[in-house]
């Protein structure tokens, strides 16, 4: 069994996959052909954004966000505690502070209260600027917009939307890349929606700002490919990577959306009596990028992952430490005393395998392989 099967997705998508790859090959056109564009025009029209910049991958996007948004040093970020290290790692390189926040315990995402709580105690220092809100769709799952944009609004702070996990997730029918001032997402190849290497794109409804991303993704250009008006960065994605994930996003439209929420509703089902499930609040929806349940502590946690590895049924934990504790950022002031509940998701959380590829009855083996190790 693997966690993610993307043997099996490309055997189901080979033809049309292999069919569109041979097109690029045989035009020839490798950087910017047509279908980086025709990708761009379907992202943004699936995620409901006005402006797609496709670029090199997920960290990529975070950057031409930030630097579109002029974060500096003297900057303060807000970044959940509880997420992969890309989050914080790029309004660190811009020379920003980033300022952790706490996760809600049942849906991993960045609590709104919390966020609030951060901002006016930065203000209240006064030594850092607020300047930005980097909020991530853990798991698929896109955060509370609603709540975290009136705190947003509250004081005049973008929010970067990092949807690197959260592509096809929705809130009341608006999809995930559309929440933020600038969304971006990543095509890393084990996504809700991957490529065969790195990728990414950025998303807005703002014509300046992705004027300025596209700008900052081709070396700072201006009229035309050699007049350079800023510093910028080598971030496009590739033809073949873009011919890869329009027929991925065609499969991902038509059914592998609606099978991955499948498959959850059915380890929802067996397991919701036994473990602590993942909670979907009334009006979301979640991508599944992955089915995190909640153990009770880091000691359950080796031994089931022991049993099931026995099994054959790979698991894997996301994320081990959380922001707060990782040695690069081992300078900043200690809020872990504000971070209670990302510290006590990283010794229990565990994920299982999920793709839309997963049968019932694979579903029904992992899930009572689970059963079972509670029962002893």
């Amino acid at each position: 069994m693997q966690f993610i099967d993307l043997q099996k997705q490309y055997s189901v998508l080979k033809k049309k996959i292999d069919e569109r790859i041979g097109n690029v090959l045989s035009v020839g056109h490798y950087i910017g052909g047509e279908e980086v564009g025709e990708l761009s025009d379907r992202l943004a029209a699936y995620c409901g954004a006005k402006y797609c910049l496709t670029c090199a991958n997920g960290t990529d996007a975070l950057t031409l966000a930030l630097r579109c948004l002029n974060v500096k040093s003297g900057d303060a970020v807000f970044v959940p505690d509880f997420t992969f290290f890309a989050s914080a790692e790029t309004p660190a390189l811009e020379g920003a502070t980033c300022i952790f926040v706490d996760v809600e315990k049942r849906t991993f995402n960045l609590d709104a209260d919390r966020l609030q709580e951060a901002i006016e105690e930065v203000i209240k220092e006064g030594k850092l600027i607020p300047k930005a809100i980097v909020s991530v769709d853990l798991f698929g799952l896109p955060a509370d917009y609603p709540k975290i944009r009136n705190i947003a609004n509250k004081y005049g702070l973008p929010i970067i939307e990092d949807g690197a996990q959260g592509f096809g997730g929705s809130i009341g029918g608006k999809r995930a890349c559309s929440f933020g001032d600038i969304s971006t997402t990543s095509f890393f190849p084990a996504k809700p929606l991957g490529c065969y290497g790195d990728g990414g794109a950025v998303f807005t409804d703002n014509r300046e700002y992705y004027e300025l991303m596209c700008s900052l993704a081709v070396h700072g250009k201006g009229s035309f490919k050699y007049d350079n008006v800023r510093v910028g960065y080598n971030s496009r994605l590739d033809t073949i990577q873009a011919a890869v994930l329009l027929e991925k996003l065609e499969a991902f439209e038509k059914y592998e959306y609606d099978d991955r929420n499948r498959i959850a509703e059915r380890y929802t089902s067996k397991l919701g009596s036994k473990y602590v499930t993942p909670l979907i609040p009334e009006g979301f929806s979640s991508s599944w990028a992955q089915y995190t349940l909640i153990l009770d502590d880091e000691t359950e946690r080796a031994e089931i992952q022991e049993k099931l590895k026995g099994m054959q049924i790979p698991t894997m934990v996301y994320y081990p430490k959380p922001m707060h504790r990782q040695s690069a950022f081992a300078g900043l002031p200690d809020r872990s005393a504000q971070l209670t509940v990302s510290e006590q998701l990283s010794n229990t959380v565990l994920s299982i395998p999920m793709h839309p590829y997963l049968t019932e009855q694979d579903v029904d083996f992992v899930a009572n392989a689970l059963l079972e190790c509670k029962s002893r």
